[in-house]
């Protein structure tokens, strides 16, 4: 692969084909459009934030679960009096849902073009061939990391923040996911690639970069370059770059990444590590590969070797055969470790996963909703805890915008990740600010610049 598209920041002229790219789902979701809107520039699109003035809209979408899919069948059928009225204007459907139901998705006579994950450099060749007035589909999995040599053309308003994907796929096989079915197998990224991306968008004013995997701890390159060599890497970069990162799996994070955080105040001390559940009868049927015991050691490593990182986690409600006893689990473990924040669903079944061929989605839907309700509550609680453990200290904030309920305050992220409003001053976005936080509800700590 040779082609290499330099762009950091989206074309914007009217007198160029139009494309409209609306995205659901995950931070990978996010970094493949900007994939695509790169591949699509050299080819005389330019992006439009009105669907209207669109010849071109591209659906980048999700399907961890199925309220997201509905949601997806929803928006198309919106689309399709759009198509009456422009005759020519093409839809396609990408990403994970293109890849799980490939020409299902064609049958509803409004999508024009299926594209997966790794087809996304076909995006051109796709587009012309509807000239020929047959529909288009290429769904085709790579054994490669595909986009290595393209630096993603960034659609985020604030110029400060970007996520950098570092590898594609999953081999994890957790029983009721559907990523290693529509992401392919674990691939990862020459680091050259990464620090170079790295490099050009902190010479384009970002502070801080994400980066990316289903699983970023099992990043490998050569049998050389772990995660933590990565992470230092990307950190070496310059003190003024934040580095974050996303997801990472309980089983991999060894004490390796730990004390490359320790060794780097610019790496944020703030880790995502989905848990799922606290039951280890629960873990087992969900394939997770750690127990609860196992998980807890984690914990108290990060403790000790990062003692100001935060913790936030993934939490699913009535899994299979969950029973109140496994519940309790789930709501005594949140307690144990303090998440300063969880993203908590139903569990909702995924065809052709092993948990769909195994395991009967056997909980009534009042009872997940029960559970998440009280999963949600507690994670409340911990949550307004958490902030009221900041209130008095000072946290270096990275500036990301200005506050939706007033223009005279901004709002940015402690390294810690947690969202902090504090009086704008002459403080612009991009600047790094210290705060001392004076108070604070369960989402938001607010401050005074000192």
């Amino acid at each position: 692969m040779t082609t290499k598209f330099h762009s950091v920041k989206p074309i914007l002229d009217n007198k160029l084909k139009q494309v409209y790219i609306e995205t659901y789902g995950c931070q990978m979701n996010v970094n493949d459009s900007e994939v695509v809107l790169s591949v699509l520039q050299p080819a005389g699109y330019s992006i439009c934030e009105k669907i209207q003035e669109a010849s071109l809209i591209l659906v980048n979408t999700c399907s961890i679960r199925d309220n997201a899919e509905q949601k997806i069948w929803a928006r198309i059928e919106q689309f399709r009096p759009l198509k009456k009225r422009n005759k020519s204007l093409k839809v396609g459907i990408l990403g994970c849902m293109a890849e799980r139901l490939k020409e299902k998705l064609l049958d509803n006579g409004v999508v024009d073009i299926v594209a997966g994950p790794d087809s996304y450099r076909k995006l051109p060749s796709l587009i012309e061939a509807l000239s020929g007035g047959d529909k288009q589909i290429n769904t085709m999995l790579s054994q490669e990391e595909t986009y290595a040599d393209i630096s993603p053309v960034r659609m985020d308003k604030n110029g400060v923040s970007a996520f950098i994907a570092i590898m594609r796929g999953c081999n994890n096989f957790c029983s009721y996911c559907v990523v290693p079915y529509v992401r392919g197998r674990e691939r990862s990224r020459n680091p050259q690639s990464i620090v170079n991306e790295a490099k050009e968008l902190f010479e384009s004013g970002y502070k801080e970069v994400t980066l990316l995997g289903q699983n970023v701890n099992s990043y490998l390159w050569d049998k050389e370059v772990t995660f933590a060599k990565l992470l230092e890497m990307v950190a070496g970069i310059s003190p003024q770059l934040r580095v974050r990162f996303s997801t990472s799996h309980p089983k991999d994070m060894d004490d390796s990444v730990l004390h490359t955080i320790a060794a780097n105040s610019n790496i944020c001390r703030h880790i995502h590590l989905p848990v799922q559940s606290g039951s280890d009868a629960v873990l087992k049927r969900m394939n997770r590969k750690y127990t609860r015991e196992e998980y807890l050691a984690r914990v108290e490593k990060i403790r000790q070797i990062v003692p100001e990182c935060t913790l936030s986690t993934d939490m699913i409600a009535g899994f299979s055969g969950e029973t109140e006893d496994d519940h309790k689990e789930t709501l005594s473990i949140m307690e144990q470790v303090g998440y300063y924040t969880s993203f908590m669903f139903q569990y909702s079944e995924r065809p052709d996963t092993k948990a769909a061929e195994k395991y009967p989605d056997n909980i009534p839907h009042e009872i997940k909703n029960r559970r998440l309700n009280e999963i949600i509550e507690l994670q409340n609680r911990l949550s307004l805890i958490s902030n009221e453990q900041d209130v008095g200290k000072e946290f270096e904030v990275l500036v990301e915008g200005t506050s939706k309920r007033s223009a005279g305050e901004l709002f940015g992220r402690t390294s810690q990740n947690k969202v902090c409003v504090f009086p704008a001053g002459d403080y612009k976005v991009g600047d790094y600010v210290k705060v001392k936080v004076t108070s604070c509800s369960s989402a938001t700590l607010k401050g005074v610049t000192v």
